[in-house]
């Protein structure tokens, strides 16, 4: 083990992760009560030009009207980007007015630290000014060649950055990428051609402390195929998917939940080395399989999410 290390810089349930245009306040409330863990109502892709105005303005009502944090829910804003003159209203407005009860801000096309960094700046300053009780966290959105590029740039520096989201759409966009549905496999293509760009995240993320999360899934038709592509995720350490549709916030909560086999055989993991240790031995055998320090490092990975998920479900019914 390099005695480098970079731990977890923030812990979030994550699995689920609705986008929420700003213009609709009616699918704001709507996600409040959904079964989602984690909510960013949307400033920029799916807000027209002409409504974005009217969009930071119900966001900004409903961070302060509803009890995301009694709902057991992670609330985040997508602000537009950097290069857009909206970008800079987004973030002083809503963090002004209403930043204590946000939690992070989600920045689209991350292309260098610097752009994580512009963010922060503004973000530091006005809670400084508006004593804020709370840090905003920041998340980015990797869905260009270039912020792919430094990925691992921007994943190590020292920043408020908390995870890294694959944006699919404008990432097979910028590379003039030929697909057939948003998230979705080209049958032209020997396999996963979102392979190497969602591994790519996840070893930076793992490096440096952030939590990976895939994008979406334009086809909320096809459920089969948004599981199919979640289990391909959380087959690389991925900790959630987004939902753009809230049909698919339960097919997101169910493959990124260990189940109650995985809970079980994760327990007796730990009682297996913990015997093998009190004999002086370093590993031992469970079922016909050798376990070591590294089973033991995924079994306690596997019940802290277990943990967190009956907190999450505990606060949910006791908002409802």
């Amino acid at each position: 083990m390099s005695y480098t290390l970079y731990p977890l810089r923030k812990s979030r349930l994550q699995r689920s992760e609705l986008a929420v245009p700003g213009s609709n306040p009616t699918m704001i409330e709507k996600a409040l009560a959904s079964a989602a863990d984690y909510v960013f109502l949307d400033c920029e892709d799916a807000v027209a030009p002409p409504d974005k105005e009217q969009a930071r303005k119900n966001i900004i009502q409903a961070l302060n009207d509803l009890d995301w944090r009694g709902a057991g829910k992670t609330v985040s804003v997508r602000i537009n980007g950097l290069d857009t003159h909206y970008c800079c209203r987004d973030v002083v407005d809503i963090v002004e007015q209403a930043g204590a009860k946000l939690d992070t801000i989600l920045i689209p096309k991350v292309g260098t630290y610097a752009d994580v960094y512009a963010i922060e700046s503004f973000v530091s300053q006005i809670e400084v000014a508006k004593g804020l009780p709370n840090k905003i966290g920041m998340e980015a959105l990797i869905e260009t060649p270039l912020g792919m590029a430094n990925v691992e740039s921007i994943a190590s520096a020292n920043s408020r950055l908390e995870a890294m989201h694959f944006g699919v759409a404008d990432y097979a966009a910028f590379n003039k990428a030929r697909t057939v549905v948003i998230g979705g496999l080209n049958p032209d293509y020997p396999g996963d051609q979102w392979h190497f760009a969602l591994s790519r995240m996840t070893v930076a993320c793992r490096a440096f402390g952030l939590r990976p999360i895939d994008g979406p899934f334009g086809d909320f038709s096809d459920p089969a195929g948004y599981t199919a592509g979640a289990k391909r995720a959380a087959a690389l350490g991925i900790e959630g998917k987004w939902a753009i549709h809230p049909s698919q916030i339960e097919l997101a909560n169910e493959v990124f939940s260990p189940t109650p086999k995985e809970i079980e055989r994760a327990e007796r993991i730990l009682a297996a080395l913990k015997e093998a240790e009190a004999q002086g031995k370093g590993a031992a055998s469970l079922d016909g399989k050798m376990i070591d320090a590294a089973s033991e490092k995924m079994a306690n990975n596997l019940l802290a999410t277990a943990a967190a998920i009956k907190k999450g479900e505990a606060a949910r019914s006791k908002a409802a």
